[in-house]
């Protein structure tokens, strides 16, 4: 069955086809919710992007693929999730952009040698580029962060509090969007 199938059913209230979607992109939100930067954590922002699935399942009309939709669904609830957290104390913060979708080419599916190899060229070259831009706290958190650290993590391993650590990141996010926006 395809999955607009399985939505379909799930829709006429079907639990163990919801279940069978909601299983199937769970992996799907969680690498989404990687994309970002929350204060609050990372697990956070997987169950914002389980609540945006489940929602995208129930408004699901059938107008786009249903992955196309619920990929749009999830990020625009994490996104939602990220706004809310920072509100307008954290306005600058708001203004983020996934630092993934900078170094995409970092991000392979393939496990074989060469592409390996052109994996770690692209990401020396990506960490070259930006390390020119960034001060030394701005790169180790940036760094620390593609690696998967949470924010507490990278303030304890840098021996800073949250908030420095987390306005760092978001000003090299800005920079990092100013360097790779000028490229185009």
């Amino acid at each position: 069955m395809t999955d607009e199938e399985w939505v379909a059913l799930a829709q006429k209230g079907d639990k163990s086809a919801e279940e069978h979607i909601l299983k199937k992109y769970a992996p799907f939100a969680g690498s989404i919710a990687n994309s970002f930067f929350s204060c609050s954590g990372r697990e956070d922002l997987v169950q914002e992007g389980m609540v945006g699935l489940y929602s995208a399942i129930g408004s699901y009309n059938g107008k786009a693929g249903f992955s196309t939709y619920a990929y749009s669904c999830v990020k625009n609830r994490i996104i939602d999730a990220v706004k809310r957290e920072n509100g307008a104390k954290y306005s600058a913060l708001n203004n983020f952009l996934p630092i993934v979708e900078l170094g995409e080419e970092l991000y392979f599916s393939d496990s074989d040698p060469e592409a390996e190899v052109i994996k770690r060229e692209y990401k020396r070259e990506f960490y070259a580029k930006i390390n020119k831009a960034l001060s030394g706290l701005e790169f180790k958190a940036v760094v620390m962060h593609l690696d998967g650290m949470t924010l507490s993590e990278i303030a304890a391993a840098l021996d800073r509090d949250e908030k420095s650590v987390g306005n760092a990141l978001s000003r090299a996010k800005r920079k990092i969007q100013q360097i790779f926006s000028t490229e185009e």
